[in-house]
């Protein structure tokens, strides 16, 4: 047992050194191996670094040879170009040479004037001292004769020549005022005959009733109902009179309102068509009609826009447009007005050069303040801007209806033909009417606006208001200061008063002598 221990024992002894050895063998040959690839892969680069380093020096030394020449060829051209620059410098030097002596002769030769200048000066200032001292004693001779001292002879002579300057400017200024009105009357009177030619419309005064034709006088008794209630339902749903009396087939409808005498009109042919009148069928025909004149309000806005080749604005104020149909100023229906008045102004800012489409749009919205809330106080100018400025209408625009009464100042020359073409419209015969209170009071303002002038005798409003005759005091007025006189009361007349069309100022200055044969 020990020696089979034993034995085993010295034969793995024995296989241990026997490996160990045949490892050690064959590393030896690996390191062997190794150092062998290493010394020829050391041999290979530096023979490759040897061929590089060749191949290297021999593109530097060809770089080199390159640049030398370049660099020669640059210095060869630069010195080409500093020799010409040497040339040019010595041919600049030799002419300011020349210059230098032209300019030391030019100014001895100014050097010499210049004495000679002062030797005249002194002879000059010499022969003005003796005027000078004869002018003098001719002052002293001329004090003494006088009896008056020199400055009050200036005063007096000073006044004498302001009165005269004051009344041959004042002549002066008629002339060239006469001149200006002259020309310009031709031309705008030719642009207004243009405008009101091409743009020439009827008339018609509207009223306050409309006349319903009936079948037979059977249906009044149907309108006005049992007892009158018919009637009564009738007006309280329109807002307007009706009056059946002895006319023939015949009810007026009485209101101011246009629209609700529309309305009415409507209403109560529908009714007397269904034959069906009693409270309850008015009011349902009434509001009815209400709600399609609404519709057509902005059908007649639309059509209008359409008319005068607008183009579209705010759906409100296309129904305001459309409201102007039933609407009147003095008489004179506003839609058919406002559509004048976009056509004149279109017409004269053609002629004149500016902006057609905002002449035409100022014109027709000129008005538009009269169809706001009647409970909204204030002109209607300043209404109608209020509204086209909250609708974002151009500024000009604005401007223009707010001005043309003068309520605002204007800031562009559209507002100024807006308020020409309103005018021009307004007073064509038959376009307006005047109550006789309101034509009375206008005739007594006009006159005293005129008297309110220093010099004034007397005033006489005549032509129906289109004229002012003026006589002055002729010891307090001259002949040149007429003129300012009737130019400062058509200007104050413009401020204070509003008027169709224009009004004449005629002052009148004459001396009368009476004496009498005994």
């Amino acid at each position: 047992m020990v020696t089979e221990i034993i034995l085993t024992g010295i034969i793995g002894i024995t296989s241990f050194f026997i490996g160990w050895f045949v490892n050690a063998k064959i590393g030896q040959n690996k390191i062997s191996s190794a150092e062998e690839r290493a010394k020829k892969i050391t041999a290979d680069a530096e023979r490759d670094a040897a061929a590089i380093q060749k191949e290297k020096l021999l593109e530097v030394k060809d770089e080199w040879y390159r640049k030398k020449h370049e660099f020669e060829n640059d210095a060869t051209q630069k010195r080409n170009k500093l020799q010409s620059y040497e040339k040019q410098l010595s041919s600049r030097e030799e002419n300011i040479d020349r210059k230098v002596e032209l300019l030391n002769k030019k100014e001895k030769e100014v050097q010499a004037l210049q004495k000679l200048n002062e030797t005249k000066a002194k002879e000059h200032d010499q022969k003005l001292a003796q005027p000078d001292q004869l002018l003098a004693d001719e002052n002293t001779r001329l004090e003494r004769a006088s009896g008056m001292s020199r400055d009050e002879a200036r005063k007096l002579l000073l006044d004498n020549l302001l009165d005269s300057v004051k009344t041959e400017a004042a002549q002066t200024l008629k002339d060239i005022r006469d001149k200006a009105k002259e020309d310009a009357k031709k031309e705008a009177q030719k642009i207004i005959v243009q405008a009101i030619q091409r743009s020439a419309a009827d008339h018609a005064v509207e009223t306050t009733v409309s006349v319903l034709q009936i079948q037979s006088d059977e249906m009044k008794g149907r309108i006005i109902g049992r007892e009158g209630r018919n009637i009564r339902a009738f007006e309280a749903a329109t807002g307007v009179d009706v009056i059946v009396d002895d006319t023939p087939e015949a009810v007026i409808l009485s209101g101011f309102d246009a629209f609700r005498r529309e309305v009415a009109r409507i209403s109560l042919e529908r009714l007397i068509a269904d034959g069906r009148i009693h409270p309850a069928r008015i009011e349902e025909v009434v509001e009815k009609v209400k709600g399609e004149l609404e519709e057509e309000v902005k059908r007649v806005g639309e059509n209008t826009l359409l008319e005068v080749g607008l183009p579209g604005a705010h759906l409100e104020l296309v129904k305001f447009i459309g409201k102007m149909k039933y609407r009147t100023s003095y008489g004179q229906n506003l839609l058919q007005h406002s559509i004048e008045v976009s056509y004149l102004c279109g017409i004269m800012a053609a002629e004149l050069g500016l902006d057609i489409n905002l002449a035409k749009r100022s014109g027709l919205l000129h008005d538009i303040g009269k169809t706001a809330d009647r409970s909204i106080e204030g002109p209607h100018a300043i209404i109608g801007m209020e509204m086209t400025k909250k609708y974002s209408e151009h500024p000009i625009v604005v401007n223009a209806v707010g001005a043309h009464h003068d309520d605002i100042p204007m800031e562009h020359p559209i507002s100024a033909l807006v308020q020409a073409a309103d005018s021009i419209s307004g007073a064509r015969p038959g376009a307006r009417r005047e109550s006789v209170e309101g034509y009375v009071k206008r005739l007594e303002k006009l006159e005293e606006i005129a008297k309110s002038f220093k010099g004034v005798h007397s005033t006489f409003a005549i032509q129906a208001g289109r004229e002012i005759r003026v006589i002055v005091e002729h010891d307090k007025v001259d002949d040149a200061m007429a003129d300012q006189l009737a130019q400062d009361i058509a200007r104050k007349i413009q401020q204070e008063m509003e008027y169709p069309g224009q009004i004449k100022v005629v002052v009148i200055r004459e001396i009368r002598a009476v004496s009498f044969a005994k």
